[in-house]
C-alpha cells in the first residue's frame, strides 16, 4: 500500500489537531512490517524542518497565553473558599509555569515526543530524490497555470512530480493532505479533479484522498491495536527469535520500558525463555533475570500449562534464586 503525507499533516502534530502522536506510532509500525510504503519527496521532509519552529512557537503563545487568573470581589475574602482557591491558583500558575519551562526546553533540544516518532517514521519511510529535472517539470506546471501551487512556491509542484516519477505505474497511492491546492473546489472533501484525472491517465491507477491520518486508519486498518501493544507483540515476536546474546539483550531493554502485559504476551515472554535456548543461557545476566523476575514473578497462574513447559520455567526460577542467594553469601 502506497502512502503520501503532507506537510501539513506532519507539522499538525505540534498544533492544535486532532489526531494525536498514537496515530503516528501505529503508521510506524505498518512500516516496520512492511505494509504500507510511506513515499517522502525530499521537498517534504526540507519543509517539515523549515517550518517546525514556526509551528511550535505558535503552539507555544497559545499555552503562554493561557493563564487562569479569576478577579475576586472584595466580598469574598470574608469565606472559608477563598484561601483555599487563592492557593489552588497560585500551584496553577507555578506548574503552567514549569510547564512552559520544560516545553521550552525539549523544543530546543528537538526532544519533544513529536520529534522523537517523526525522525523515526522519516528513517523507515522511502525518501525520494528531487532532481533538478523534477524542478524543471514543476516550474513548467506552475508557469502554466497546472495545480498544485499557490504564492510563487513551487513546493505543492515538486512533491506532485516526484510521485508522478517515483510511484509505480499501476499502483494505487494513498494521498494524506489538509491542503486547499489539493480539494476539489466542488466539494472539499474530495481531491482536485485535474489533479486526479492525470493521475488516473499517467500511472494507470487510482488515488485515494484523506485529509487526516486517522480517517485513513479508519478505513483500512480498524482492527489495529494501540500502537503501544502492536510494538509489546512485536518486541516479544523479535524474542522469541533472537539468535544473538547482543540481540536479546537490546530487545529485553526495550520490552523493560513496559509494566503490564496481557496473558498472551505473559505466555510468549515465558515460552521465549524456555524454548529458546541462547536466552537461558545468558538468564543470569542482570538485565535478563530482572526482566524474568519482573514479569513471571507473581503471574505464575497466568501461565498455561498447555502452552509453556512448566518444570523448565521452574529449572530457570531455581537457577535464578540460587544465583541470588549466592550472591548474597
Amino acid at each position: 500500500m502506497n502512502l503520501f503525507i503532507d506537510t501539513n499533516v506532519f507539522l499538525s502534530f505540534y498544533h492544535l489537531s486532532s489526531d494525536d502522536l498514537e496515530e503516528l506510532k501505529k503508521l510506524s509500525l505498518l512500516l516496520k512490517q512492511a505494509q504500507i510504503t510511506l513515499y517522502l519527496p525530499g521537498q517534504i521532509i526540507n519543509e517539515f524542518y523549515r517550518n517546525r519552529d514556526n509551528k511550535i512557537a505558535d503552539a507555544l503563545k497559545h499555552l503562554i497565553e493561557h493563564k487562569f487568573s479569576p478577579q475576586f470581589p472584595q466580598f469574598c475574602k470574608g469565606y472559608e473558599e477563598y484561601p483555599v482557591l487563592r492557593d489552588l491558583q497560585k500551584q496553577y500558575e507555578s506548574k503552567h509555569k514549569l510547564l512552559v519551562n520544560k516545553i521550552t526546553e525539549d523544543v530546543k533540544s528537538r526532544s519533544l515526543k513529536a520529534d522523537k516518532t517523526l525522525e523515526d517514521l522519516f528513517q523507515v519511510g522511502k525518501q525520494l530524490e528531487v532532481t533538478q529535472d523534477i524542478i524543471e517539470l514543476a516550474r513548467f506546471r506552475y508557469d502554466v497555470g497546472n495545480p498544485p501551487g499557490k504564492n510563487n512556491s513551487l513546493g505543492d509542484a515538486i512533491n506532485w512530480e516526484t510521485l508522478l516519477k517515483c510511484i509505480p505505474k499501476s499502483q494505487d497511492l494513498y494521498f494524506i493532505s489538509d491542503d486547499k491546492d489539493y480539494y476539489s473546489s466542488l466539494n472539499a472533501n474530495d481531491f482536485n479533479t485535474y489533479l486526479r484525472d492525470e493521475w488516473s491517465e499517467l500511472k494507470d491507477s487510482s488515488l485515494h484522498f484523506y485529509k487526516r491520518l486517522s480517517q485513513f486508519f479508519k478505513d483500512h486498518f480498524p482492527e489495529i491495536n494501540l500502537a503501544s501493544e502492536q510494538e509489546k507483540d512485536i518486541l516479544i515476536l523479535d524474542l522469541n527469535r533472537s539468535g544473538s546474546f547482543t540481540s536479546t539483550h537490546a530487545i529485553i531493554a526495550k520490552l523493560s520500558q513496559y509494566t503490564n502485559f496481557t496473558s498472551d504476551q505473559l505466555n510468549d515472554i515465558a515460552l521465549a525463555f524456555v524454548t529458546n535456548r541462547q536466552i537461558s543461557r545468558i538468564i543470569l545476566d542482570d538485565d535478563v533475570k530482572e526482566f524474568f523476575s519482573n514479569v513471571i514473578r507473581g503471574n505464575e497462574e497466568r501461565i498455561r500449562p498447555d502452552y509453556v513447559d512448566i518444570d523448565e520455567l521452574n529449572s530457570l526460577k531455581r537457577k535464578i534464586d540460587l544465583d541470588s542467594q549466592a550472591s548474597q553469601v
